[in-house]
Protein backbone atom coordinates (compact mmCIF):
# COMPACT_ATOMS: atom_id res chain seq x y z
CA UNK A 1 0.00 0.00 0.00
CA UNK A 2 1.51 3.61 -0.88
CA UNK A 3 2.22 6.18 1.96
CA UNK A 4 -0.03 9.10 1.90
CA UNK A 5 1.69 11.98 1.05
CA UNK A 6 0.88 14.96 3.44
CA UNK A 7 2.61 18.60 4.26
CA UNK A 8 4.40 19.00 7.27
CA UNK A 9 4.84 23.14 8.08
CA UNK A 10 6.44 22.95 12.13
CA UNK A 11 6.19 26.51 12.20
CA UNK A 12 7.58 28.50 14.55
CA UNK A 13 9.02 28.34 18.71
CA UNK A 14 7.76 24.85 20.67
CA UNK A 15 6.34 24.14 16.63
CA UNK A 16 9.31 22.09 15.37
CA UNK A 17 9.90 19.94 18.46
CA UNK A 18 6.07 19.16 18.84
CA UNK A 19 5.93 18.35 14.92
CA UNK A 20 9.02 15.63 16.06
CA UNK A 21 7.21 14.26 18.84
CA UNK A 22 3.77 13.53 16.37
CA UNK A 23 5.45 12.19 13.71
CA UNK A 24 7.46 9.86 15.52
CA UNK A 25 3.96 8.69 17.76
CA UNK A 26 2.24 8.56 13.86
CA UNK A 27 5.38 6.25 12.85
CA UNK A 28 4.83 3.99 16.05
CA UNK A 29 1.02 3.72 15.35
CA UNK A 30 1.36 2.87 11.54
CA UNK A 31 0.02 6.07 9.93
CA UNK A 32 1.93 4.81 7.05
CA UNK A 33 2.42 8.71 5.94
CA UNK A 34 5.34 10.52 3.68
CA UNK A 35 5.65 13.45 4.81
CA UNK A 36 6.99 16.73 2.95
CA UNK A 37 8.27 19.46 4.85
CA UNK A 38 8.07 23.09 4.13
CA UNK A 39 8.71 26.11 6.15
CA UNK A 40 6.74 28.91 7.31
CA UNK A 41 6.09 31.61 9.92
CA UNK A 42 8.11 34.26 11.69
CA UNK A 43 11.84 32.61 11.01
CA UNK A 44 11.22 32.10 7.33
CA UNK A 45 10.67 35.74 7.13
CA UNK A 46 13.53 36.80 8.91
CA UNK A 47 15.29 34.41 6.04
CA UNK A 48 13.74 35.08 2.95
CA UNK A 49 11.17 37.79 3.42
CA UNK A 50 8.05 35.77 2.87
CA UNK A 51 6.39 34.38 5.68
CA UNK A 52 4.42 31.85 3.44
CA UNK A 53 7.16 30.88 0.60
CA UNK A 54 5.96 29.79 -2.83
CA UNK A 55 7.11 26.05 -2.65
CA UNK A 56 5.20 26.05 0.68
CA UNK A 57 1.82 27.25 -1.20
CA UNK A 58 2.66 25.28 -4.11
CA UNK A 59 2.94 22.28 -1.95
CA UNK A 60 -0.22 22.37 0.08
CA UNK A 61 -1.69 23.17 -3.72
CA UNK A 62 -0.33 19.56 -4.65
CA UNK A 63 -1.02 17.38 -1.86
CA UNK A 64 -4.10 18.94 -0.27
CA UNK A 65 -3.67 17.80 2.91
CA UNK A 66 -1.33 19.64 5.55
CA UNK A 67 0.00 19.09 10.15
CA UNK A 68 0.58 22.64 10.90
CA UNK A 69 2.20 23.53 13.95
CA UNK A 70 2.33 26.62 15.91
CA UNK A 71 3.41 29.93 14.37
CA UNK A 72 4.46 33.33 15.62
CA UNK A 73 2.01 36.19 15.45
CA UNK A 74 2.99 39.57 16.61
CA UNK A 75 0.74 41.88 18.67
CA UNK A 76 -0.39 44.86 17.89
CA UNK A 77 2.03 45.37 15.21
CA UNK A 78 4.49 43.19 12.39
CA UNK A 79 2.69 41.07 10.17
CA UNK A 80 -0.86 39.67 9.54
CA UNK A 81 -1.25 36.46 11.29
CA UNK A 82 -0.10 33.57 8.50
CA UNK A 83 -3.34 31.72 9.47
CA UNK A 84 -6.00 33.80 8.46
CA UNK A 85 -3.39 34.22 5.74
CA UNK A 86 -3.35 30.43 4.59
CA UNK A 87 -7.13 30.34 6.10
CA UNK A 88 -7.90 32.61 2.95
CA UNK A 89 -5.44 31.62 0.26
CA UNK A 90 -7.32 28.51 0.34
CA UNK A 91 -10.66 29.00 1.36
CA UNK A 92 -10.59 26.94 4.34
CA UNK A 93 -13.94 28.21 5.57
CA UNK A 94 -14.40 25.99 8.01
CA UNK A 95 -12.86 26.27 11.38
CA UNK A 96 -13.47 22.71 13.40
CA UNK A 97 -12.48 23.02 17.19
CA UNK A 98 -14.07 19.62 19.00
CA UNK A 99 -13.48 19.56 23.03
CA UNK A 100 -14.69 16.70 25.57
CA UNK A 101 -13.93 16.01 29.32
CA UNK A 102 -10.93 13.97 30.33
CA UNK A 103 -10.84 12.22 33.41
CA UNK A 104 -8.60 13.27 36.03
CA UNK A 105 -7.74 15.78 33.66
CA UNK A 106 -10.85 18.30 33.03
CA UNK A 107 -11.94 20.62 35.74
CA UNK A 108 -15.09 19.69 34.14
CA UNK A 109 -16.35 16.18 33.76
CA UNK A 110 -19.45 16.67 31.39
CA UNK A 111 -17.97 18.73 28.09
CA UNK A 112 -18.58 17.21 24.29
CA UNK A 113 -18.98 20.41 22.73
CA UNK A 114 -17.72 20.55 18.85
CA UNK A 115 -17.34 24.61 18.09
CA UNK A 116 -17.70 25.39 14.51
CA UNK A 117 -16.60 28.44 13.55
CA UNK A 118 -16.92 30.81 10.36
CA UNK A 119 -13.04 31.19 9.15
CA UNK A 120 -13.22 34.07 6.19
CA UNK A 121 -14.75 36.89 7.61
CA UNK A 122 -15.98 39.27 9.94
CA UNK A 123 -13.72 41.22 12.19
CA UNK A 124 -11.22 38.10 12.83
CA UNK A 125 -9.48 38.48 9.39
CA UNK A 126 -8.35 41.94 10.50
CA UNK A 127 -9.62 44.69 7.73
CA UNK A 128 -8.81 47.86 9.17
CA UNK A 129 -8.10 51.29 7.76
CA UNK A 130 -7.33 54.48 9.35
CA UNK A 131 -9.55 56.97 10.17
CA UNK A 132 -8.85 60.80 11.52
CA UNK A 133 -7.74 60.05 14.82
CA UNK A 134 -7.57 55.89 14.67
CA UNK A 135 -8.37 52.96 13.32
CA UNK A 136 -11.75 51.33 12.32
CA UNK A 137 -12.06 47.53 11.43
CA UNK A 138 -14.58 46.06 9.05
CA UNK A 139 -17.50 43.49 10.00
CA UNK A 140 -18.28 41.76 6.92
CA UNK A 141 -20.97 39.23 7.15
CA UNK A 142 -22.36 37.69 3.99
CA UNK A 143 -24.73 35.09 3.38
CA UNK A 144 -22.89 32.78 0.89
CA UNK A 145 -20.41 32.45 4.22
CA UNK A 146 -22.80 32.06 6.49
CA UNK A 147 -25.26 29.87 4.73
CA UNK A 148 -22.16 27.37 4.02
CA UNK A 149 -20.87 27.30 7.52
CA UNK A 150 -24.19 26.65 9.28
CA UNK A 151 -25.55 24.14 6.81
CA UNK A 152 -21.86 22.43 7.62
CA UNK A 153 -23.00 22.56 11.30
CA UNK A 154 -26.29 21.38 10.66
CA UNK A 155 -24.56 18.23 8.37
CA UNK A 156 -21.97 17.85 11.02
CA UNK A 157 -24.21 17.23 13.39
CA UNK A 158 -26.87 15.18 10.95
CA UNK A 159 -23.55 12.89 10.18
CA UNK A 160 -21.98 12.34 13.79
CA UNK A 161 -25.21 11.81 15.74
CA UNK A 162 -25.37 14.97 17.63
CA UNK A 163 -28.73 16.30 18.60
CA UNK A 164 -28.45 20.24 18.75
CA UNK A 165 -27.07 22.80 17.21
CA UNK A 166 -26.68 26.34 19.10
CA UNK A 167 -26.04 29.71 16.95
CA UNK A 168 -24.03 32.09 18.54
CA UNK A 169 -24.62 35.59 18.00
CA UNK A 170 -25.12 39.70 18.69
CA UNK A 171 -27.98 40.37 16.79
CA UNK A 172 -29.47 42.44 19.56
CA UNK A 173 -26.51 45.47 18.97
CA UNK A 174 -25.48 44.31 15.48
CA UNK A 175 -28.54 43.77 14.08
CA UNK A 176 -27.83 43.87 10.49
CA UNK A 177 -24.75 41.88 10.39
CA UNK A 178 -25.17 39.40 13.17
CA UNK A 179 -29.00 39.81 12.39
CA UNK A 180 -27.93 38.47 8.76
CA UNK A 181 -26.33 35.28 10.69
CA UNK A 182 -29.12 34.43 12.91
CA UNK A 183 -31.89 34.60 10.52
CA UNK A 184 -30.15 32.30 7.84
CA UNK A 185 -29.35 30.06 10.70
CA UNK A 186 -32.99 30.24 11.97
CA UNK A 187 -34.35 29.67 8.10
CA UNK A 188 -31.69 26.60 7.19
CA UNK A 189 -32.40 25.03 10.96
CA UNK A 190 -36.32 24.28 9.51
CA UNK A 191 -34.05 21.59 7.06
CA UNK A 192 -33.25 19.66 9.62
CA UNK A 193 -36.44 18.78 11.95
CA UNK A 194 -34.70 16.41 13.89
CA UNK A 195 -31.78 18.61 15.10
CA UNK A 196 -33.10 20.95 17.86
CA UNK A 197 -31.70 25.06 17.02
CA UNK A 198 -31.01 27.26 19.93
CA UNK A 199 -29.72 30.52 19.45
CA UNK A 200 -27.46 32.76 22.42
CA UNK A 201 -26.62 35.99 22.02
CA UNK A 202 -22.35 35.33 23.12
CA UNK A 203 -22.08 37.09 26.37
CA UNK A 204 -25.02 34.77 27.55
CA UNK A 205 -23.26 31.91 25.75
CA UNK A 206 -20.11 32.95 27.77
CA UNK A 207 -21.51 32.67 31.24
CA UNK A 208 -24.08 30.05 30.32
CA UNK A 209 -20.64 27.67 29.70
CA UNK A 210 -19.21 28.09 32.50
CA UNK A 211 -22.57 27.34 34.41
CA UNK A 212 -23.53 24.59 32.67
CA UNK A 213 -21.26 23.13 29.10
CA UNK A 214 -23.18 19.86 29.37
CA UNK A 215 -26.32 21.96 27.70
CA UNK A 216 -24.18 22.62 24.39
CA UNK A 217 -23.70 19.99 21.64
CA UNK A 218 -22.79 21.76 18.83
CA UNK A 219 -21.78 25.50 18.15
CA UNK A 220 -21.76 27.31 15.13
CA UNK A 221 -20.43 31.15 15.29
CA UNK A 222 -18.88 34.24 13.00
CA UNK A 223 -14.89 34.05 13.00
CA UNK A 224 -14.47 36.50 16.32
CA UNK A 225 -16.97 34.58 18.47
CA UNK A 226 -15.77 31.22 17.81
CA UNK A 227 -12.48 32.01 18.17
CA UNK A 228 -13.14 33.31 21.68
CA UNK A 229 -15.29 30.52 22.64
CA UNK A 230 -13.02 27.78 21.12
CA UNK A 231 -10.52 29.30 23.64
CA UNK A 232 -13.07 29.17 26.52
CA UNK A 233 -14.21 25.72 26.22
CA UNK A 234 -10.72 24.69 26.12
CA UNK A 235 -10.37 25.80 29.50
CA UNK A 236 -12.57 23.98 30.41
CA UNK A 237 -11.04 20.42 29.78
CA UNK A 238 -7.97 21.30 30.78
CA UNK A 239 -6.32 23.77 28.29
CA UNK A 240 -5.07 24.42 24.48
CA UNK A 241 -2.58 21.70 25.37
CA UNK A 242 -4.90 19.39 24.54
CA UNK A 243 -7.52 20.48 21.95
CA UNK A 244 -6.73 20.69 18.16
CA UNK A 245 -8.48 21.99 14.96
CA UNK A 246 -8.99 21.88 11.33
CA UNK A 247 -9.00 24.44 8.97
CA UNK A 248 -11.74 22.19 6.19
CA UNK A 249 -12.10 23.68 2.41
CA UNK A 250 -13.77 22.23 -0.85
CA UNK A 251 -10.09 20.79 -1.75
CA UNK A 252 -7.75 21.35 0.87
CA UNK A 253 -7.07 20.83 4.76
CA UNK A 254 -5.31 21.82 7.10
CA UNK A 255 -5.04 20.46 10.73
CA UNK A 256 -3.24 22.30 13.29
CA UNK A 257 -2.82 23.01 17.40
CA UNK A 258 -4.60 25.96 18.12
CA UNK A 259 -2.18 27.27 21.00
CA UNK A 260 0.81 29.53 20.58
CA UNK A 261 4.15 29.20 19.85
CA UNK A 262 5.31 29.35 23.21
CA UNK A 263 9.09 31.14 22.28
CA UNK A 264 9.63 31.30 26.21
CA UNK A 265 9.80 27.36 26.49
CA UNK A 266 11.10 26.80 23.31
CA UNK A 267 14.35 24.49 22.43
CA UNK A 268 13.73 23.67 26.46
CA UNK A 269 12.18 20.00 25.42
CA UNK A 270 9.16 20.69 27.63
CA UNK A 271 6.47 21.59 25.36
CA UNK A 272 3.57 19.48 25.27
CA UNK A 273 2.57 18.02 21.64
CA UNK A 274 -0.81 16.50 22.66
CA UNK A 275 -3.19 19.06 20.74
CA UNK A 276 -0.87 18.58 17.34
CA UNK A 277 -1.30 15.06 17.77
CA UNK A 278 -5.36 15.13 18.67
CA UNK A 279 -5.03 17.59 15.34
CA UNK A 280 -3.03 14.55 13.48
CA UNK A 281 -5.77 12.43 14.56
CA UNK A 282 -8.18 14.13 13.12
CA UNK A 283 -6.34 14.54 10.25
CA UNK A 284 -6.25 10.38 10.31
CA UNK A 285 -9.85 10.07 9.98
CA UNK A 286 -10.13 12.84 6.98
CA UNK A 287 -8.14 10.76 5.13
CA UNK A 288 -9.85 7.63 6.10
CA UNK A 289 -7.20 6.05 8.08
CA UNK A 290 -9.77 5.64 11.29
CA UNK A 291 -8.29 2.73 12.95
CA UNK A 292 -4.85 4.38 13.16
CA UNK A 293 -6.80 7.72 14.59
CA UNK A 294 -8.35 5.74 17.15
CA UNK A 295 -6.08 3.59 18.26
CA UNK A 296 -3.63 6.73 18.64
CA UNK A 297 -6.96 8.07 20.52
CA UNK A 298 -6.95 5.19 23.04
CA UNK A 299 -2.87 5.69 23.84
CA UNK A 300 -3.42 9.26 24.36
CA UNK A 301 -6.70 8.96 26.72
CA UNK A 302 -4.63 5.90 28.45
CA UNK A 303 -1.62 8.19 28.93
CA UNK A 304 -3.83 10.84 30.49
CA UNK A 305 -5.98 9.11 32.60
CA UNK A 306 -3.24 7.28 34.44
CA UNK A 307 -1.53 10.42 34.89
CA UNK A 308 1.50 8.94 33.48
CA UNK A 309 4.70 11.26 32.27
CA UNK A 310 2.49 14.55 31.95
CA UNK A 311 4.41 17.83 30.85
CA UNK A 312 4.10 20.30 33.46
CA UNK A 313 1.09 22.69 31.56
CA UNK A 314 -0.90 18.97 32.64
CA UNK A 315 0.21 18.66 36.19
CA UNK A 316 3.10 16.68 36.18
CA UNK A 317 6.94 17.13 35.50
CA UNK A 318 7.77 15.20 32.29
CA UNK A 319 9.41 16.51 29.63
CA UNK A 320 8.47 16.06 25.85
CA UNK A 321 10.22 13.06 25.19
CA UNK A 322 8.93 10.90 28.13
CA UNK A 323 5.01 12.12 27.32
CA UNK A 324 5.92 11.12 23.32
CA UNK A 325 7.57 7.79 24.85
CA UNK A 326 4.89 7.06 27.37
CA UNK A 327 1.93 7.41 24.30
CA UNK A 328 4.24 5.21 21.97
CA UNK A 329 4.16 2.84 24.94
CA UNK A 330 0.17 2.82 25.44
CA UNK A 331 -0.46 2.27 21.72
Amino acid sequence: MSKTDIVLLPGDGIGPEIVDAVTEILDAAGADLNYHKYEIGAAEFERNGKLIPDETIDAINKYKIALKGPVTTPIGKGFKSVNVQLRLKFDLYINLRPAYSIANISKFQNVDIVTVRENTEDLYIGEEHQIEDGFEAIKRITVKASDRIIRFAFEYAKANGRKKVTCVHKANILKQSDGLFLARFNEIAKEYPDITPDTKIVDNMCMQLVINPSQFDVIVAPNLYGDILSDLIAGLVGGLGLVPGANLGKEVAIFEAVHGSAPDIAGKGIANPIALLEAAVMMLNHIGKKDIAEKITNAILKTLTNGESLTKDLGGNANTKELTKAIINNL
